[in-house]
């Protein structure tokens, strides 16, 4: 196996890592794994070890590992670089240069890259020589395309290795509820990493804001019990990261007096007051307004800001806190290109003491220093309108979690540059600020209990005969004239009746979309439901061609296992 210039000897794997890596290299043909670990197990680990004993067995072997997001890319780059050097790896993502692409490209397409790692977009790379592919994070959302031709880059690295009869090893702490299922019936061989590789488990604690005065009297942010949490990790020279999943300063600004609240002149959103250069943004179309010097209704002067965004969390936090170092990481903070790692280098280097940001800072960071984790605002995901909902809300706080605590706490003193705490270092914690405490999601939250709310999740989804227990696809149709959508939708559910009868697969009306109007677009969907995929493919393959045949003015598109509806 390639090495590279300066490698390190690999670590010693703990006995469930040695078992895992045994189970992958004895497989034979094609052999879906789906690696069940904590957060901070040694995941990453059993990938690079798995990789290795690949390349030692067939020295022109290729290996393809995806990850959910380019934020997470140059720490998978690093840790492959120690190992096997750079002159064996190719990475390819949407952030690089057309340029860029095509040399990473042709380095996979001519077997000269040993290893190829990047997003959903490295899942279509030619590897003439592909033997092994490891999809980490395969819960993530990330790895579907929304837009254009709709694919799942998971689903197709699952194909891609039934076609080459290698080996897929699916890793995450949070599986998704089709991949746990699968693991559950056997279609999937299930390996379990339960013990942390470095550090402890967080202990998870519940803040109930209703009973937290200081968020109760004011329209404050921090309550009392992370307060005091705060300070603990200050007064120690550790790190906290405060969760929040929602960019700018406010969600909306509005007009006590009349009710006035900042829409979207092209969609049916809210425009987000940012504050740092007092503008208001659309974040679905673009559009970018100055703040109204008064009410463009009835003339107050007295606009507010409703709602908490991460603008508004880092300036509570600077108010609060004056002498403590603080950095928030959102889209907004890092537009310019390599903001976002230099970002990441600054908080692994020390030079951050309070982290504020949405779930780009809850996936896959290694942070040596962070004993501290707060959710401010988890709530509305416990009553989404989304059937997956719960099944990401579950994963995000589980995600973010498992950020803290993952150094054993020599770690934390001994890191370059970083001086001694005068105290004793923290127990590594999450809090939850939220006013639903008891309910089940938080407890198995509490538990670190991710089988029990996933066989909870997948009751509630066979009794409603939700996936993975039924198949759907989503007909979305847009256009600029609503009439043009309703008239091609019943159209559309007309061609599909008769075929849907036929194949026992059920079609539901046509209803607006979430985000009703976007861009000045309107948009609206039809879905399809059946207990067979097989039905369902079928289906689809007929209706397409009479969908295509009426060549409508109407842009549509058929989605395939939607993830959003």
């Amino acid at each position: 196996a390639p090495q590279g210039p300066a490698a390190e000897p690999p670590p010693a794997l703990h006995p469930q890592q040695a078992q895992a890596l045994q189970a992958i290299a004895a497989s034979m043909g094609f052999a879906p794994f789906l690696l069940f670990g904590v957060t901070g197990s040694g995941k990453t680990e059993v990938y690079l070890h798995a990789a290795a004993q690949a390349l030692a067995r067939d020295p022109a072997a290729q290996i393809l590992v995806l990850t959910p997001e380019i934020n997470l890319t140059p720490q998978l780059i690093r840790r492959f670089e120690q190992r096997f050097g750079a002159d064996h790896l190719a990475v390819l993502h949407s952030g690089l240069s057309e340029g860029q692409r095509l040399r990473h490209w042709l380095a996979a397409h001519t077997g000269r890259a040993r290893i190829v790692l990047g997003t959903r977009l490295a899942a279509l790379a030619s590897l003439p020589t592909l033997r092994l592919i490891v999809i980490d994070e395969e819960h993530d959302a990330s790895y579907k395309q929304q837009e254009g031709a709709r694919y799942s880059a998971r689903d197709l690295a699952l194909w891609r290795g039934q076609q080459l009869g290698i080996a897929v090893v699916l890793g995450s702490a949070t599986p998704s509820l089709e991949s746990w299922r699968a693991a559950q019936t056997g279609r999937y061989r299930l390996l379990t990493l339960t013990q942390r590789a470095a550090g402890v488990l967080p202990r998870v604690r519940l803040a109930d804001i209703r009973r937290d005065p200081t968020l109760r009297a004011s329209d404050a942010l921090i309550g009392q019990t992370l307060d005091a949490a705060i300070r603990q990790r200050l007064e120690r020279g550790e790190q906290s990261l405060l969760f929040l999943n929602r960019r700018g300063y406010a969600p909306v600004l509005s007009c006590p007096d009349c009710g006035w609240l900042s829409d979207c002149p092209h969609c049916d959103a809210h425009l987000v007051f940012h504050r740092t250069d007092r503008t208001l943004r659309c974040h679905h179309c673009g559009h970018q307004a100055p703040v109204p010097r008064a009410c463009p209704s009835c003339g107050s002067l007295d606009l507010q800001p409703v709602g908490k965004g991460t603008q508004r969390v880092e300036e509570a936090l600077a108010d609060r806190y004056p002498y403590a170092r603080i950095a928030r990481i959102d889209a907004d903070s890092t537009r310019r290109k390599g903001a976002a790692a230099s970002s990441f280098d600054s908080v692994h280097a020390g030079e951050v003491d309070i982290l504020v940001g949405t779930q780009m800072v809850t996936k896959g960071h290694d942070f040596q220093r962070v004993t501290l984790v707060a959710a401010l605002n988890p709530d509305a995901g416990l009553f989404s309108h989304d059937p997956r909902g719960p099944e990401r809300l579950f994963a995000q706080l589980m995600q973010a979690a498992g950020r803290a605590g993952r150094a054993t706490p020599p770690a934390l003193t001994d890191a370059e540059g970083a001086q001694p705490p005068r105290l004793p270092p923290s127990a590594p914690e999450m809090l939850v600020q939220t006013a639903h405490p008891e309910h089940p999601l938080y407890r198995a939250l509490v538990a670190h209990d991710y089988p029990g709310f996933a066989q909870a999740e997948l009751i509630e989804r066979e009794r409603a005969g939700m996936p993975p227990f039924s198949f759907q696809a989503l007909l979305r149709a847009e256009h600029r004239q609503i009439e043009a959508v309703a008239e091609f939708l019943d159209r559309a559910q007309q061609l599909a009746a008769p075929i849907a009868q036929k194949l026992g697969v059920t079609v539901y009306p046509p209803i607006p979309a979430t985000l009703a109007r976007r861009a000045d677009v309107h948009r609206m969907q039809m879905l399809l439901e059946g207990t067979h995929r097989g039905a369902l493919q079928n289906m689809l393959a007929q209706w397409r061609a009479e969908l295509t045949a009426l060549r409508s003015r109407v842009r549509w598109a058929v989605d395939v296992d939607p993830l959003d509806y």
